[in-house]
């Protein structure tokens, strides 16, 4: 039997131009994580990022209307260079993000799994989370753009 899970994902699949090792930097590191996670106009103040199976990721995200959103996540497979697994709480959405690497360029695929198509329904119409999840990769690709302009 076929699991289909289409109606209640999001799916990125992006080709970074930077190498394995920066791209994984950007995410275990929480100096710079906060930098550059979340959709366009979005601040972070940083909490806690114990970056171990059962570590916990809390943060608060600063809206640029001035609402603060405050997330706790927990890291439940990290495979370094790889792939990171954590599980979203409120929503509860499970992140899968992979590492691939592509001579000296990543391929980054970033995967959000809803509970069910209602729930990702909603996500996506209050928050915008699909357009959010595009702008938190294309954020990303900037940060690693000024860094590799940096060395």
């Amino acid at each position: 039997m076929e699991n289909n899970t289409k109606d209640r994902e999001i799916v990125i699949s992006r080709v970074l131009n930077a190498p394995v090792a920066l791209v994984w930097e950007v995410f275990a590191n929480p100096k710079h994580i906060m930098q550059w996670w979340g959709p366009e106009g979005f601040t972070n103040t940083l909490d806690v990022m114990d970056l171990v199976p059962g570590g916990e990721w809390k943060f608060t995200m600063h809206g640029p209307n001035g609402m603060n959103f405050h997330n706790r996540s927990v890291f439940k497979e990290i495979v370094p260079l790889k792939k990171m697994l954590f599980e979203h709480f409120n929503p509860h959405i499970m992140f899968t993000i992979t590492f691939a690497a592509q001579g000296g360029q990543t391929l980054l695929n970033w995967h959000m799994l809803f509970d069910s198509a209602e729930e990702f329904e909603a996500v996506a119409k209050a928050h915008g989370a699909v357009e959010g999840a595009n702008q938190n990769v294309d954020k990303l690709s900037v940060y690693l753009e000024g860094m590799a302009a940096k060395k």
